[in-house]
């Protein structure tokens, strides 16, 4: 598990800003309940994984904050 800083990527950054916003919008329309509160227990694993790792990591984005 990582922690601490994670690793910027410019090129990820903007995709995430991206085409992860146009992706949502069509899933949102097309899945009845997507992008609704309570979806994580969907998978719990992953649910686990992802809390713990954004508690333990930061973006450099936060050092200016």
């Amino acid at each position: 598990m990582k922690y601490g800083m994670r690793t910027p990527s410019l090129k990820k950054s903007i995709a995430a800003r991206t085409s992860g916003r146009a992706t949502r919008a069509v899933k949102k329309d097309l899945i009845p309940g997507y992008g609704t509160k309570g979806r994580g227990w969907l998978n719990p694993k992953r649910k686990v994984y992802n809390k713990v790792y954004s508690k333990t990591t930061f973006s450099w984005f936060d050092l200016f904050k």
